[in-house]
């Protein structure tokens, strides 16, 4: 079921994107009197699932989910469409037009795109506001895995700001280290502040690493594994962890971390089950672990930080939203093109795409993610490989500052090295999600 639901928001989230963007190319046409043959949702080599024909533009639904197209007239695009190209040149068509409005008709998708973004943020931000944990507000510190501990943070280090720079979201410390670049974290451990050196061999691994550093929280009971005995032995979800072999626990790395020296043996564990204190005798595996997942929402150990916003307040508030998610793409973007950040390796398909959703149906979250896309379609639509808008758009920049046109033949074979390298790249980040799928 969480398949389906992470599919379906992905396609409607991509159907939306596709045809808005492919609208963007639509409406600059039509405002330039420029014939649009086809506008199709996915695209529909041999057949279509759906079509109609209004005016001069054919409307469809194509079986191939890999985007869509609007076809317009007397344009080298994926259609390589060159028997048009050969006959003299209409008034109608795409050729015919001057340079500037040929430019505005291939920015038209870009453009929508981004402007979309801003709106739903703006009525993300009406609807629900802004919510966040405030890096402050973490007051038990951190809980770190080996790597964070191998750069030299420790659990229950209180995170004060990087660069000496205060960071308030508490979920931004990370992206922060990796997309500014930080050289060092101020912490305070045990009433004393220190500088944690970030190595510059840090952002490969930090890249691959999902729990480098997490708010520390007591261990309420969430779940169990398969494999797990707790269940049996008589743990319930909701249980909180209190203690092991009658030392006190208060946090999930500290019961963790002393399982460990227990493999293999029989424990005791003490757990606080609504107001009653309950023993439960249990075997440690030798992996040292129990099998029995902590409660990690933070709602219910932290106190959350929400701005709420008017109408028009969220206008400017949702500009500024999408301006700093646009510039945090671009340097991610900038990361995956640095060989030493070996961030080509994290690259993804579109199981990666769909994993983002949640496995549950949350408005909030589709809409911010669909945002989120939009800023990303918009993005890589407009860098300069042929086959893409932003192809187009550097031929045509050359036009108008040279005064000369690149031929059709350059243009053809332009396009089919751009399908070439897209093509690459389709396939190159799909077996990348193939290959983590199966061996990861």
């Amino acid at each position: 079921m969480e398949i389906l639901v992470k599919t379906g928001q992905f396609l409607l989230a991509i159907s939306i994107l596709v045809v808005l963007h492919e609208f963007g190319h639509f409406i600059f046409a039509k405002l330039f009197k420029t014939r649009v043959e086809k506008f199709y949702l996915f695209f529909d080599p041999w057949f279509s699932l759906f079509k109609f024909k209004k005016g001069d533009t054919e409307y469809g639904i194509g079986w191939l989910p890999l985007g869509g197209y609007v076809k317009i007239s007397g344009m080298i695009d994926e259609s390589m469409d060159k028997e048009q190209m050969k006959l003299p040149p209409q008034p109608h068509e795409f050729r015919s037009k001057p340079s500037w409005q040929r430019l505005l008709i291939m920015l038209g998708g870009v453009l929508v795109n981004f402007v979309l973004a801003l709106v739903i943020y703006s009525a993300i931000l009406y609807t629900w506001g802004d919510q966040f944990l405030p890096t402050k507000n973490v007051k038990d510190g951190i809980m770190v895995d080996s790597l964070a501990y191998n750069i030299g943070l420790r659990n229950g280090d209180k995170i004060i700001s990087l660069d000496n720079k205060e960071i308030e979201d508490f979920y931004q410390i990370v992206p922060s280290i990796v997309l500014n670049n930080a050289k060092t974290i101020q912490i305070e451990r045990t009433g004393e502040k220190r500088e944690i050196p970030v190595p510059e061999t840090l952002i490969p691994k930090l890249l691959k690493s999902t729990d480098f550093i997490e708010a520390r929280i007591p261990f309420f009971i969430a779940g169990f594994s398969k494999e797990s005995k707790a269940k049996e032995d008589g743990m319930k979800i909701g249980d909180q962890i209190i203690g092991l072999n009658e030392s006190s626990i208060k946090f999930f790395d500290e019961f963790k971390d002393s399982l460990a020296n227990y493999k293999t043996q029989e424990v005791k564990v003490t757990l606080l089950r609504e107001n009653d204190t309950v023993y439960v005798t249990t075997i440690v595996p030798e992996t040292g672990l129990l099998g029995i997942g902590p409660n990690g929402k933070i709602t219910k150990f932290f106190e959350l930080e929400s701005n709420e916003y008017t109408f028009l307040a969220s206008i400017p508030a949702g500009i500024n939203k999408g301006i700093e998610t646009f510039s945090s793409y671009l340097k991610q973007l900038k990361l995956i093109f640095s060989p030493k950040t070996e961030a080509y390796k994290s690259l993804g398909g579109f199981i990666t795409i769909g994993n983002i959703f949640p496995g549950t149906w949350d408005w909030r979250a589709f809409w911010n993610l669909t945002a989120f896309l939009s800023i990303i379609l918009a993005i890589m639509n407009v860098l300069p490989i042929p086959a893409l808008d932003g192809g187009h758009v550097m031929f045509l920049l050359y036009e108008m500052i040279t005064g000369h046109k690149p031929s059709d033949k350059f243009l053809e074979y332009a396009q089919v090295t751009g399908m070439v390298i897209l093509l690459a790249l389709l396939i190159y980040a799909n077996g990348n999600d193939i290959f983590r799928y199966f061996f990861n």
